[in-house]
């Protein structure tokens, strides 16, 4: 057993047990995900499915500017969290949807730990003959049941959702 040292929420542990038995994870719904140091500022990320993602700081900071920053991979992760879901609410309501786009505007905190304060999704939902009180309900579903991602950032953020249709 590798000799560890967990630094959880302000307390230092040094423990001859896995990190998984140290924070308690029991093996039901856990995610995992490897990060490694890249150079200068740039990590990989190596998920539990076995996918690659870049990550990357602004050059200020020693990045290099080749990958988003982590910051903006949470915001990714929450645009593709919600949008799956309401494609996937409007295909099961029969709606005939063609193209979901959302775009995601945050605010963030000025000091350490510089959070996001407000986050805007603006959708934009393509299809044809699509009843806006439909598209509505598909979002407002993504966003207080679903969307476990946006979900998690309201716990700090303020969140604002709008929509528009595009007939096509």
């Amino acid at each position: 057993m590798v000799q560890r040292k967990i630094f959880v929420r302000g307390i230092n542990f040094h423990l001859g047990i896995s990190l998984e038995s140290a924070l308690n994870f029991t093996g039901g719904n856990t995610m995992e995900c490897t990060v490694r140091w890249h150079e200068g500022m740039s990590f990989i990320a190596q998920t539990g499915s076995g996918h690659l993602v870049a990550m990357d700081g602004a050059p200020e900071a020693g990045g290099h500017n080749w990958a988003p920053r982590p910051m903006e991979m949470l915001l990714a992760g929450a645009g593709g969290c919600t949008s799956f879901d309401v494609i996937l609410i409007l295909q099961r309501g029969r709606q005939d949807i063609r193209n979901c786009e959302v775009k995601i505007i945050a605010e963030r905190a000025e000091t350490d730990p510089k959070v996001f304060t407000r986050i805007h999704f603006h959708f934009t939902v393509r299809g044809r003959g699509l009843k806006p009180e439909a598209v509505e309900r598909a979002i407002k579903l993504s966003a207080e049941k679903y969307c476990s991602a946006s979900i998690m950032l309201g716990k700090t953020a303020e969140m604002v959702h709008d929509f528009e249709i595009v007939e096509v």
